[in-house]
């Protein structure tokens, strides 16, 4: 059963954090300042709303650093790249210092992002390590080169070490020429085809680092068969932006499906290793980037993904789904 304190949240949405008025005549109202049904109001807040709400709750709030799946607040505005709503939480008693998911404090893991002086480094406090400066570089590098092209239906499979032309001989897959009849009409509309047809067309592009195997209408790079040939003596990472339940991610290595059902863009998690939790700050909500990022491709433009590709190619007729390991 609801209480009153619960109901004084009701109809709060993700841009209601961003009215002060409104939050403050909840707050006014009994609106409870600790807990809603989505997780902590100052958490919420600090991720999407403004400084002044921030400013407003954190000043209701019994501990400004109470966590919310193992995180506080100041996390949360540091992750979303909220500066100023880092800013008033650390002017209201926040520690940007305490250590959280895979070891990072929100004030290490601002090192890593687009403000890098949001907080004064303490004395004997550890900065970036080498490696972790050279891949903030490089993410900030990829999402730019990358840029926010439409994927939504989009699959891929991001191959390390390989070419365009290799991927084509592990696969199999027969060259298409320019004029082709089927790959014209895909091009113009590829959802006016039957899916047996439609989903053995794919394009593949060399990039730096090695390829990407893309369809725009399909899942067909990240089906099993698929990625296990590509894979072998490698590694490679897929993802398909399902229109009806979001981006799904999956890595084979060297010819075998080692995870599935994964998140590309997504997380942390609690269980994620260091370079986990970078990852999923550096390509938050952008899993193309984060796929590439992965495997160690570096494309210098979104190309591979949205075309045109090096290559457009058609897969042979067989059974993509079996979970039979490549020799």
């Amino acid at each position: 059963m609801t209480t009153g304190r619960d109901d004084a949240w009701a109809g709060v949405r993700w841009e209601s954090w961003q009215d002060y008025d409104d939050i403050r005549r909840r707050l006014d109202q009994g609106a409870d300042p600790e807990g809603w049904v989505a997780g902590r109001p100052l958490h919420r807040a600090a991720a999407f709303g403004s400084p002044e709400v921030v400013a407003e709750l954190a000043r209701r709030v019994a501990d400004v650093d109470a966590l919310d799946d193992g995180v506080t607040a100041l996390w949360e505005a540091v992750f979303h790249d909220r500066p100023e709503n880092a800013r008033a939480l650390a002017a209201a008693g926040a520690d940007p210092w305490r250590s959280m998911l895979g070891g990072w404090s929100p004030g290490r893991l601002g090192l890593a992002g687009p403000t890098p002086d949001l907080f004064p480094v303490p004395e004997g406090e550890r900065g970036l390590t080498e490696a972790e400066r050279a891949a903030a570089q490089e993410g900030r590098r990829l999402v730019a080169a990358l840029g926010s092209p439409y994927y939504e239906g989009t699959g891929l499979a991001c191959v390390a070490g390989i070419d365009a032309e290799e991927a084509m001989r592990r696969l199999e897959a027969r060259l298409m020429a320019d004029d082709d009849e089927l790959l014209g009409g895909l091009l113009e509309d590829p959802y006016a085809y039957d899916s047996d047809d439609s989903l053995r067309i794919v394009g593949v592009t060399t990039v730096p680092g090695g390829c990407v195997v893309a369809q725009p209408w399909g899942y067909a790079p990240e089906m099993p068969g698929v990625m296990r040939r590509l894979s072998v003596g490698t590694v490679c990472y897929g993802m398909y932006a399902n229109p009806a339940s979001g981006n799904q991610g999956s890595i084979a290595r060297d010819g075998v499906i080692e995870g599935s059902d994964l998140h590309p863009g997504g997380g942390p998690y609690p269980d994620d290793t260091p370079e986990e939790v970078l990852a999923s700050y550096l390509y938050h909500c952008n899993a193309v980037a984060y796929s590439c990022a992965w495997a160690g491709l570096r494309p210098t433009d979104a190309r591979a993904v949205i075309g045109p590709p090096d290559i457009w190619a058609e897969l042979p007729e067989r059974d993509y789904w079996s979970h039979t390991d490549i020799v």
